[in-house]
């Protein structure tokens, strides 16, 4: 019953953690003169990054800096400098965070096995995706579209970039969709779109950590960290929150039989 599963990028298919943005975000800030750190940096994670550096700069205490550096507020055009410093950065480390996360793959496979497309919605631009989308290939991920931020007139946490996605790869009703996303604002997208949502707490921004990192914590500590990124991830509005993509498939069996029954998201 199931026609489509459409997932983020970083932080769900990619980048366990979603670490490539938060070292660029930084520096691209550090350059003009003004110092965030990595958790502000993932404060608006999921956003179409021109946003997630306005939203930045609507925080009031980056704001404060700002103005302390430069003697008044930030413009538009600060934003716009701001994210032309960081889109290269981003694209410099994209090599260094493509590691499918793993699970991905037997997932889509079982998915695609089921008769399922699979589409891609991220707030990556186009230039981040164009290095980002063929080192997924050659790992073997190649989903059936790629929607970014600014390819249409707004992007998350609007349904536009899910509208586009259903006519690209012919998937409808809304409600025979999955999203699956580490972020609120991909939630919300999922959610405005009329899907199924379905959060992931430990391997992108609701978490924060590196595989590394997360197999370094005690049991008491990963529960805790478990505990906090459902809560984000089902008060944003999330159906299911499972830990990684390798966890969906008895979600989507619960979503069959939940469509099966009558119920729509």
């Amino acid at each position: 019953m199931l026609k489509a599963l459409i997932l983020d990028w970083a932080g769900t298919a990619v980048d366990f953690g979603s670490r490539a943005p938060m070292g660029a975000f930084v520096e691209a800030f550090s350059r003009v003169g003004v110092t965030i750190s990595i958790k502000e940096a993932r404060g608006p994670m999921g956003l179409p990054k021109r946003d997630h550096v306005a939203s930045l700069m609507r925080e009031p205490a980056i704001s404060a800096r700002w103005v302390a550096a430069h003697g008044a507020a930030p413009t538009e055009a600060d934003i716009d400098h701001v994210l032309a410093i960081f889109e290269p950065l981003n694209v410099e480390v994209i090599p260094q965070h493509a590691d499918l996360i793993p699970g991905l793959l037997d997932v889509v496979t079982e998915a695609r096995r089921r008769g399922m497309k699979i589409g891609s919605t991220t707030g990556y631009t186009r230039p981040i995706m164009e290095r980002l989308m063929p080192l997924a290939a050659s790992a073997g991920y190649a989903p059936d579209n790629v929607v970014c931020a600014g390819d249409l007139a707004a992007g998350r946490p609007t349904p536009l970039m899910m509208y586009r996605t259903f006519a690209d790869i012919g998937a409808w009703p809304p409600e025979a969709c999955v999203k699956l996303d580490d972020t609120e604002p991909g939630i919300a997208e999922g959610l405005a779109a009329g899907t199924w949502t379905v959060g992931l707490a430990l391997s992108g921004n609701a978490a924060g950590y590196s595989r590394t990192e997360l197999d370094a914590l005690s049991p008491a500590e990963l529960a805790d960290v478990r505990a906090r990124a459902n809560d984000k991830l089902f008060r944003a509005g999330a159906h299911y929150v499972i830990d990684t993509v390798a966890d969906l498939l008895p979600v989507l069996d619960a979503i069959e039989a939940r469509l099966a029954a009558g119920a729509k998201p």
